[in-house]
Parts: C-alpha cells; structure tokens; sequence
C-alpha cells in the first residue's frame, strides 16, 4: 500500500470520493491538489444563498445570530461579515506543541473537500486558496491541544483560517513567519471574511479525521509488519505451523483471522526448518499460537475505521447545513465529533493488543525458560554480557504506556458554552491518544524483529523461507549480529527507522504478490 500511496501525484477534490491513500499522498508526499470544476456551480449557487438570506434579514443561526450560548442574540446585516472575523479571532485559542506538517496538510486537504460539496455557504476563492496554500506549501501553525470535538475542532481550524485573513503564523520553505508574510511570499491573497465563512471554516471534524486517518494508515502498516516479524519469531522460537492450518479458521470465519493465517503460511512456505518443527511439540503458548486471532481481530478493526473514517472524509461536518433545492438552512449536529470519537478509541485498543502480543514474543525469546532453547537475554557469551535483556524492559515501558493511553477518550464529556454545548466527543484526544500508540507500536515491533533475527543466527540450523530471507537481509544490512555488549542505541535508531520506512512489507509483497 506505501509504494502506491507514493505514486499518487495528484488529488482531484470533488467532495465525494476522497480516499485514505489520496489524504497521505497530499499530506505526506506532498500530491498536487485541485478542485473538481463539478463542484463550481454548487458552490458558488450556495453562497449565492447566504447573500440572499441576509438581503432578506432571514433570522438564521450563525449567519443573523450569534453563536453558541449567543445564539439568542440577532446580529444586523451590516456587521455579518464583522461576526464571522470575530469568530476566528476569538476561537484561535489552543496550546500546546504544533501539529506536524503531514497533520495540518490533511486538515487543509479535508477542509477544502468538505466545503467542496457545496452546504457550506463559502466563497469558491477561499476553498482555492486553501488549496494554493496546500500546493505553495504554505502550512499554518496550529497548536494541537484545545478541541472538545464538538462543535468540531473549533480551536485548531480557528487557527488553519487564520492565515487565510493574513493572521496567525505559518511555516513557509522552512521558516516559520507571520501568516501574511507567509501568504505574501507564496503570491497568494487573504481575505476578509463573509456572512457564514467563519463558520465554514472552523465548524467541522478536520482535525481529529486528519490525525485518524494517518494513524489508520500507519497502523494498517504495524498490521503487516506484525504479521512479518511474527513469522521471523516462530523461526526463532522453533514454533508450529498447525495453528496456522487453514481448517481452523474456515470454522471461525473472521475475515481478518484468516488473513493473517494464510500471511504466515505465505512467509513460511519453502522453509525446512517449520516442516521439521512439526514434530516438536502438540502446541505453542498463545503468543505464537493465536497470532491470527489477534492480529486479524486488528485487521478486522481497521476494515471498520477505514469505513467510518472514510465517510467523514467525503462528509459536510459544518452548521448549518444549507440544501439548494429548497433554500433550506437547517441546524443540525454533523460537527459533532463522536463517530470519529469511537472507532479511534477501538483503534487505539487494536494497536495496544498488537504491541502486547509483540512484547510478549520478544519476552520469549530473551527468556531461557521459554525460548525453547536459546541462550538467556539471547547473549552468546551471557553473565559478562547482557544481550537483549534490556531491550525487552524498554518495550514492556512502551507497551504499558499504551495502556494508560488506550483508556477512552470518548466516554468522557465536559459542557461547555453555558451548557448549550453539553455533550462533547473528545475526538481529537482520541485520535492523538492513537498516533501516540501507533508510533510506540512500531518501535516495539522494531524490538522483536532486532531478537528474532538474533534469535535465528544463534539457532544456527534456521533455514528461512525465501520471502523470510529477504527481511531477514534488509534487517542484517543495517543491525549486524549482536556477539558482545556494545552501545547498542545505534542498532535501535537504525532498527526504528527501518521499520518506518516501508521497505520490509514492500519487499514481501515484491517475493509474495498475495500477501496483504
């Protein structure tokens, strides 16, 4: 899936159809953007609507009225576009670290495409400039704590708008300077802000989806990782092929478990050394003998999240909702947060139950009495040295960090604006809960491999699958075998950043095209 993320150049915004891969081929890679000339006429015939609404002095919320609890207060037509600055100057108010680049490119992309679908009341030139900045590489800089998730991200999209009116700050070539050096250095315009457009801007889900969807996307990667190194793990630990026996899951027909089963089959097919383990024991402890059930049960979770998650990227999420064809303006709730909310805690469980089980194979093979043979702490010289054993502490620490941060967001709610907003998703803690695991997942998957091919050299009688060779390989190139204590971070640094870059799956899906 990377190789092919990174082949897409350019994204076409249609409000419609926009896809996982197409989010971080723009945020990550850095894909052209343009809008659908599809979405012309809708958007502008929908801002056409606001500037008939306020010539009429139709009393509707947010464009004749305050917002929130200031609901109830009626705001005259000559200072509608006064309401709308006012509204990004007074909710700009997160803390915190910056968002990461790739973050804030997918909120601008998301943005953009929502309000492409033509219910939001925004003028065409804002959305395209939105897209300019994207294009330009023009990137707000948006602290990333602040959000209820509900009424949606106000705070960081507060922010994000920002630089649209030349406020705020923005990184631009490198440099981080005022948003309107930023715009005027990249050629583009800024704005002063229109009945509605405030609004438009800022009321909506882009944050909490932006942070999912990248998550999602790197966790579907720790998917297939895991299913890699688990197969490196069962070569170290002498483990049994039967659980993987396709019989077994044909009668539990969860899609992911059988999955993941016929993944290990795949990597283990051609290699000696499983066939001769047949014979060695009746069964495995369930670390090793019930990977498909847990590691299908995560494919399984990120089948569902990709299908929420790709919902709300091609969703209107703003509010009011303005529908054409009867010149209606409806106050809803779609900016609320908690569809998103949810499955970003289920995803933060998943990516939990991937690093647990991970742990738990890295602690059989560093253990003497349940490594099924190898030397303690896998050291060929133990006692003077200390081998492995301390690589396994570090990811125990990873893994119960993750525990703490899998504990859901989303039960929790806290009322805000004098109660007329009294019940919020806490989505986007949710989803930063998330990208936090996911990345502490992928460096205790990077422990596992650096034991189990330790493992395997001092097993010694390992004959590999070729498919299992090719990582084994990869993995050799840039951790040599570990004979004696030495400083052994650098192997670490090197193992983190090799698992993150997407060669080890590539190079399986190159050797097995069936493996997914």
């Amino acid at each position: 899936m990377n190789h092919l993320t990174e082949n897409i150049h350019h994204v076409v915004l249609d409000g419609e159809q926009l896809c996982i891969e197409q989010v971080v081929a723009v945020a990550r890679f850095h894909a052209t953007v343009s809008l659908s000339p599809d979405t012309f006429a809708r958007i502008d015939a929908s801002r056409a609507l606001v500037d008939k609404i306020v010539a009429e002095g139709r009393t509707v919320y947010g464009i004749s009225t305050g917002f929130g609890e200031f609901s109830k207060i009626t705001i005259s037509s000559d200072k509608s576009a006064q309401l709308q600055e006012n509204l990004i100057l007074s909710h700009c108010v997160a803390v915190g670290e910056p968002l990461n680049e790739e973050t804030v490119r997918a909120m601008m992309l998301l943005r953009a495409n929502a309000l492409s679908k033509g219910n939001s009341g925004i003028r065409r030139e804002l959305i395209e400039t939105l897209i300019g900045m994207l294009n330009a590489g023009v990137h707000p800089v948006i602290p990333e704590q602040g959000s209820l998730g509900a009424s949606g991200d106000l705070a960081p999209l507060a922010h994000m708008a920002l630089v649209l009116l030349g406020r705020g700050e923005a990184f631009y070539k490198g440099e981080r300077m005022s948003g309107a050096e930023a715009m005027k250095q990249a050629g583009l315009p800024t704005f002063h802000l229109l009945a509605k457009e405030g609004l438009a801007l800022i009321n909506g889900t882009q944050c909490m989806t932006a942070i999912g969807t990248l998550a999602w996307y790197d966790l579907h990667r720790a998917a297939e990782l895991a299913d890699i190194t688990a197969s490196l793990s069962l070569q170290a630990l002498t483990g049994l092929l039967s659980a993987f026996d396709p019989r077994i899951h044909a009668v539990r027909p969860h899609a992911g478990q059988s999955l993941v089963a016929k993944n290990i089959r795949l990597l283990s097919e051609n290699s000696p050394s499983m066939e001769r383990n047949r014979s060695l024991r009746v069964q495995d402890a369930y670390a090793l003998r019930c990977i498909p059930q847990v590691h299908g049960a995560v494919r399984d979770a990120l089948a569902h999240v990709r299908r929420v998650l790709e919902t709300e990227l091609n969703s209107v999420t703003d509010n009011p909702i303005l529908f054409l064809d009867d010149e209606s303006v409806i106050s809803g709730g779609n900016f609320h947060g908690e569809p998103i909310a949810l499955v970003m805690d289920y995803l933060s469980c998943a990516a939990a139950e991937l690093s647990n089980i991970s742990e738990r194979r890295t602690e059989r093979m560093v253990n003497p009495t349940l490594s099924n043979g190898l030397p303690a702490f896998l050291a060929p010289d133990g006692g003077i040295n200390s081998g492995y054993m301390i690589c396994q502490y570090s990811a125990a620490s990873l893994v119960s960090e993750n525990k703490v941060f899998a504990h859901p967001a989303s039960v929790d709610s806290i009322p805000s604006s004098a109660n007329q907003e009294d019940h919020v998703s806490m989505g986007t803690t949710a989803a930063r809960n998330c990208r936090r695991i996911v990345n502490n997942l992928f460096s205790v998957l990077a422990f596992e491999l650096m034991a189990a091919v330790q493992g395997i050299d001092l097993r010694k009688n390992v004959e590999l699958s070729p498919a299992q060779q090719g990582v084994y390989d990869r993995v050799r190139a840039v951790v040599p075998f570990y004979a004696k204590d030495d400083e052994i971070h650098p192997m670490i640094e090197a193992m983190n950043k090799l698992i993150r870059t997407g060669a080890l799956e590539n190079s399986v899906k190159t050797a097995l095209p069936d493996f997914d």
